[in-house]
């Protein structure tokens, strides 16, 4: 059975120096607490799509280029095949109402739940529902977290592949219209190809046509799955326990790598690739401008459409993230920012 950890363990009371604004760090061992904040900032993030979809929807000129008007969220929409016909002109606006709708409604539910896990559920999960509860340092648990986390990314990724092949399609700019995908790329060479160069050029982003877009995702979803079922099933090899820092600030920096690299990835791919970005939806290609530090530009600088606004977000975003990955990283390894070395009660000690 899954032990709870001591509040006064060390970790903890490194923790409970920090300020208030640290958020959830004061709810690192109690772990119905942590559920609970963790769920209400899922239902703020579905709130927030809800509303600012809503918020687009009802200042959008269908009259105008959908890339000019500083949209975010509907051009997704489009490229996803929703309200849009020939050419990508906006036929429809009406999918786009249900789909904030739908949002909004779903962060109440969810909102409710972080609130009640916040308040009323059981503070340590431990207590009641063992296979729900966790200890930083039992390094099977957190590999069967790990894995059920693998396992719905990958049913995300299939969640396209659906979208794609059998509700209505995607918007494809190659015929300036939305079509189904029938016949998806499921050679290994090709998808692979990408990620190692020996297809097209500029890496993944380099993707020109949607069968390899749906086939990239068959096999992205599918090795997900896979590697969830792999870490649910199986318990980590001992040489891992000394490779990684098992401890909740470890896994936050590990979180924050992972994003870091993601956002950087997503800002080259929607700068360049108009097959996934349409220029209809966000307008035309950027290039990469190298400074102080890199930015992505239109080709005439006074144009801010939807690309340079996604690109440059997710750039900066990930620079952040970056930086807090780097943060918690040293913080888990036992550096003392105060003290501006480690401080040897701070080392971690060795997972179960």
């Amino acid at each position: 059975m899954t032990t709870i950890t001591e509040a006064s363990s060390i970790e903890n009371k490194d923790f409970q120096e920090i300020p208030w604004w640290a958020g959830n760090a004061r709810l690192v061992d109690i772990s119905g607490r942590l559920l609970g904040a963790h769920v209400a900032h899922a239902g703020l993030i579905v709130f927030w799509a809800g509303a600012m979809t809503l918020f687009e929807l009802s200042r959008f000129d269908v009259t105008a280029p959908m890339s000019e008007q500083g949209l975010i969220l509907l051009p997704h929409l489009a490229a996803l095949g929703f309200g849009v016909g020939a050419g990508g002109a906006v036929i429809n606006t009406y999918p786009y109402f249900v789909i904030g709708v739908l949002h909004l409604i779903s962060s109440t539910f969810i909102g409710f739940g972080g609130i009640f896990h916040t308040v009323l559920g059981t503070e340590y999960l431990e207590t009641k529902y063992d296979f729900f509860g966790y200890d930083w340092k039992d390094t099977n648990k957190m590999t069967n977290i790990l894995g059920f986390h693998l396992v719905l990314l990958g049913l995300g990724a299939f969640l396209l592949v659906a979208k794609a092949m059998y509700f209505g399609g995607l918007y494809d700019p190659a015929v300036e219209n939305v079509r189904v995908i029938e016949q998806p790329t499921l050679n290994p060479g090709i998808i692979y190809g990408y990620f190692f160069g020996a297809v097209g050029k500029n890496w993944i982003a380099g993707v020109n046509n949607l069968e390899d877009v749906v086939g990239g995702h068959i096999w992205v979803g599918a090795m997900l799955i896979a590697g969830g079922i792999w870490h649910i099933l199986t318990k980590p090899f001992a040489w891992t326990h000394r490779l990684f820092v098992w401890s909740g600030e470890a896994y936050l920096s590990y979180s924050l790598g992972a994003l870091a690299l993601m956002g950087f990835i997503a800002a080259y791919f929607c700068a360049i690739n108009t097959t996934v970005y349409p220029e209809v939806f966000y307008g035309s290609p950027l290039s990469i401008k190298l400074g102080l530090f890199p930015y992505f530009t239109a080709e005439d600088p006074t144009v801010l459409s939807s690309r340079v606004w996604l690109a440059n977000t997710h750039f900066w975003l990930a620079f952040f993230f970056l930086q807090g990955h780097i943060w918690h990283a040293l913080r888990s390894a036992g550096f003392d920012f105060r003290k501006g070395r480690v401080n040897p009660a701070l080392v971690p000690t060795q997972p179960i």
